[in-house]
């Protein structure tokens, strides 16, 4: 559940990534078309060049820290989905009752497992993934 979570979030900064360079850049990003140039307007008064440039900044600023917040979330998603997979695929685990979460490169197990066999299965598993640095074990045993 909190990999499908993990993934919409993801997805959802994505998207909010793409308006936000779109809307900067006046171009629609996924087809690459420019918008069209409407009528010129006039304006009276003085353009402060420097408080758009730093407007502009500001912007370019936030859209980085958004798209890095977007790197992390992947990055995270793709290390819990690929311990979840080799628990999938492991005989001895049953992953359905093993829930993975990430923070970083740390890995949090959590659920009810059969034996301490099936728990030092899941937790080598997860250690001997790439990527991550430590696995937070929060699993009990079944009685």
């Amino acid at each position: 559940m909190r990999t499908v979570v993990a993934l919409l979030l993801t997805v959802l900064l994505i998207v909010a990534a793409l308006i936000a360079v779109s809307y900067v850049t006046g171009t629609n990003v996924l087809s690459g078309r420019q918008k069209p140039e409407s009528n010129t307007i006039g304006t009276t008064g003085n353009v402060d060049v420097n408080a758009a440039r730093e407007r502009g900044a500001e912007v370019g600023e936030k859209v980085a820290v958004a798209a890095e917040k977007v790197r992390e979330s992947a990055a995270e998603a793709a290390l819990t989905s690929k311990i979840t997979a080799k628990m999938v695929l492991d005989d001895y685990v049953k992953a359905r009752a093993i829930n993975v979460t990430t923070r970083g490169s740390t890995v949090t197990l959590s659920g009810t497992v059969r034996s301490t066999d099936e728990r030092q299965r899941a937790l080598r598993l997860a250690r001997e993934t790439a990527g991550v640095t430590s696995v937070v074990d929060q699993l009990s045993i079944a009685r």
